[in-house]
């Protein structure tokens, strides 16, 4: 979730957004929702799952981390390596939205944190192998938060249970639906989730991570438009 009383208003957040794919060789289809009329940041908007890394992703178990390419354009300009938080907050704020676990079956190692008791109690440990890092973008200045969110994408067929039962998700987003991406430009988007989408239409049928990935960086000085690549 992007609202937090708790944290400084003026404060950069480092956030990851996960963009499901389904029916990824067939139709494509992807799963959107709306953020509330009352929401602080992006009211009443169509958005993919997401939401601010939590101090507990960093000490987060993962069975499998995320593959190269992907982790080394994860560090590239950061201070420092979070790329497994990155991707821990990632599956958590996906299991929290929507109820849908990316994880794959196993005992938890050690105390499961309360965050993760829900997730924990459908027999999986959550796992990052199946993400694809596909965009990253920093909110301009003069917003009422900043984010510096990180795009991932993941085949819906990584996900454990039903795909079309959300009764496990919280009420942070309504009007769950998965949704073709001509039906997703219908939508109240804000202008970076329009974005995204065409820069993933041109390769949402395959599972390999993009040449390059996207990178708006909107600092106080410029808006730069930068393309991480990483190792290939």
């Amino acid at each position: 979730m992007y609202d937090d009383p708790s944290v400084d208003k003026t404060a950069i957040r480092d956030a990851a957004t996960v963009i499901v794919v389904r029916d990824r060789h067939i139709e494509p289809r992807i799963l959107m929702g709306q953020r509330g009329a009352n929401a602080a940041f992006m009211p009443n908007k169509f958005v993919f799952p997401g939401g601010a890394v939590d101090p507990t992703d960093r000490q987060t178990p993962l069975a499998a981390p995320i593959p190269e390419p992907c982790k080394t354009r994860l560090r590239a300009d950061t201070a420092v390596d979070i790329s497994h938080a990155l991707t821990a907050a990632a599956i958590r704020e996906l299991w929290e939205e929507t109820g849908l676990a990316l994880g794959i079956p196993g005992p938890w190692p050690g105390a499961v944190p309360t965050d993760w008791a829900e997730f924990a109690a459908t027999g999986c440990v959550p796992t990052s192998a199946p993400l694809r890092f596909v965009f990253r973008a920093l909110t301009p200045p003069g917003r009422p938060r900043r984010f510096d969110a990180r795009f991932f994408t993941v085949d819906a067929s990584a996900l454990a249970g039903d795909l079309d039962d959300f009764t496990h998700a919280s009420d942070e987003l309504s009007h769950l639906q998965w949704v073709t991406l001509a039906q997703a430009r219908s939508f109240d988007m804000p202008f970076i989730t329009e974005v995204v989408l065409a820069e993933i239409g041109a390769h949402i049928k395959t599972d390999s991570p993009p040449t390059s990935v996207p990178f708006f960086k909107n600092n106080d000085e410029d808006s730069l438009f930068l393309r991480l690549r990483g190792a290939d």
